[in-house]
């Protein structure tokens, strides 16, 4: 159970990451979209895990690899937009979120 101050927290960081993803980290998803679907915070507020969805799905590994690698640049970035708000840059943890790929291969199936 997450506490109000992670949920606000993490919902702030969420927002960031994916305008991060949209403006300034674009060329790092080259072909591919990827939607921050969730972010959940430990209780110091030291580690992001972000979980992102992936279009199209085949790609989903190479994102997350992407991801993992540029994790300096994007921190970065997010330091500069949350340097007001809080007094430590999280680590970012990065994860697949495939529940529109679940849903999609149910829909598949009902067909």
């Amino acid at each position: 159970m997450e506490t109000t101050r992670q949920q606000k927290v993490g919902r702030q960081i969420q927002k960031d990451i994916s305008e991060i993803f949209l403006r300034e980290a674009a060329g790092i998803f080259p072909g591919a979209m990827v939607t921050v679907t969730l972010v959940r915070m430990t209780p110091d507020l030291g580690i992001a895990r972000i979980y992102m969805s992936v279009f199209p799905f085949a790609r989903k590994d190479e994102v997350l690899g992407a991801a993992r690698g540029n994790t300096g640049l994007i921190r970065k970035a997010l330091g500069a937009r949350v340097r007001n708000q809080l007094k430590l840059v999280p680590e970012l943890e990065f994860y697949i979120d495939d529940s529109l790929e679940y849903i999609d291969n149910i829909d598949n199936l009902l067909k």
